[in-house]
């Protein structure tokens, strides 16, 4: 198969050649950078993954493709929320992934970082609650060998009245830990239950109490994870940081300026975007490493047109074209999510996620790729 019909936006058909597969280079990790790939789950195509239900993965998909992350010298940002943290990844299967996850990345002497929130705790009715429940999972992580994420928390901010609650949670929480963590600012276009973190929703205040937090635990801080989406305000952040604390870009528009940097700061990468772009991005920092700036702009720019695609709104339903374009590569048998996630994505914008892929080269097999776009849009009733 040399092209492929797929549907448009302007609900009409159009032809898409097939691009040839391009050979990628493995790479270990990174010497100018930190690079984390969020990784997806795999859901078991026989369980019940229906809305509400437990969850049903299938591990040996799931961890195949963490492998194939640590081919391209990336670590694994693991059970975070494009693994469906909160919606779908039960705390079960969460310790179950964790577990397994560490110990695979042990064996490949590979990086891995996993989130810890409360989530486990719903129904948490105040501030000592939710301290309890960071500690059970910060605990639990760390039990792994895991480095911990200390991820945004749902039930914070519903039980938050202000900076000061929010200072008090994360004062017990980092008082505890036993190594250096992540501090994750999740924003909330990934998350609407995450508006006004950090106790307001004026966004210079919010920061502040931020770089306050961080400022006094520093050497219980290895980096923050910022995922806000405003290039600008990260800049703003990290230049306010301490020198030993580094910013992870959780900014899926904007990582390629982000990553490479200015005169004296740069962002390091914690990015479900990595997912999708492992070869190209491990290209891309490759070329950094040796200081090839031209390389490494013509790599990360080839890949921004599918990335601001996968991640357009509405934002936090980007894991299913996360788990398409690994169906559609081979990485697991079937197209089918936790919590029925797959049906968050019209065919449309996904058949996008297949053409933007194709010009930047990520299909790893084209013809089987289109081979898998066609069966699956027959069976949506989708044909030209």
């Amino acid at each position: 198969m040399s092209a492929i019909e797929l549907p448009t936006d302007q609900g009409t058909w159009a032809q898409v050649v097939l691009r040839e597969p391009r050979r990628w280079e493995e790479h270990q990790p990174y010497v100018s950078r930190v690079a984390f790939a969020a990784a997806h789950v795999v859901a078991d195509p026989l369980g019940d993954n229906t809305p509400g239900a437990p969850a049903a993965v299938d591990w040996e998909s799931t961890l195949a493709f963490r492998r194939e992350l640590f081919r391209y010298g990336l670590g694994v940002a693991e059970a975070m929320d494009t693994a469906q943290r909160n919606m779908g990844l039960d705390w079960p299967a969460v310790q179950e992934l964790v577990r397994r996850s560490a110990e695979q990345a042990r064996s490949f002497g590979a990086r891995i970082a996993s989130g810890a929130g409360t989530d486990h705790r719903p129904g948490a009715a105040d501030l000592d609650e939710v301290v309890a429940a960071y500690e059970e999972q910060v605990g639990f992580v760390e039990s792994t060998g895991s480095q911990v994420i200390v991820m945004a928390s749902r039930q914070l901010a519903a039980v938050a009245s202000g900076t000061d609650d929010y200072r008090r949670v994360y004062d017990a929480v980092l008082g505890q830990v036993a190594e250096p963590v992540i501090l994750h600012w999740l924003g909330e276009v990934f998350d609407p239950h995450l508006a006004g973190y950090w106790g307001s929703t004026d966004l210079p205040t919010a920061t502040e109490a931020f770089l306050d937090l961080v400022r006094d635990h520093a050497a219980k801080v290895d980096g923050v994870k910022v995922s806000l989406l405003s290039a600008e305000h990260e800049r703003g952040l990290r230049a306010a940081l301490p020198a030993s604390v580094r910013l992870y870009t959780g900014d899926d528009f904007n990582y390629p300026e982000l990553i490479r940097g200015d005169s004296q700061h740069h962002s390091d990468a914690l990015l479900g975007a990595f997912a999708a772009i492992a070869p190209a991005a491990s290209a891309a920092l490759a070329a950094l490493d040796d200081g090839d700036l031209s390389t490494y702009d013509a790599e990360m720019a080839a890949t921004l047109p599918l990335s601001r695609h996968v991640f357009s709104a509405p934002t936090f339903y980007y894991k299913t074209g996360i788990a398409f374009l690994a169906w559609l590569n081979g990485h697991q048998p079937g197209f089918t999510m936790l919590g029925g996630l797959q049906s968050a994505r019209s065919i449309v914008h996904l058949a996008r996620i297949f053409a933007l892929a194709n010009d930047a080269r990520l299909l790893v097999d084209p013809g089987f790729a289109a081979h898998r776009m066609r069966l699956w849009l027959e069976a949506s009733g989708a044909v030209s």
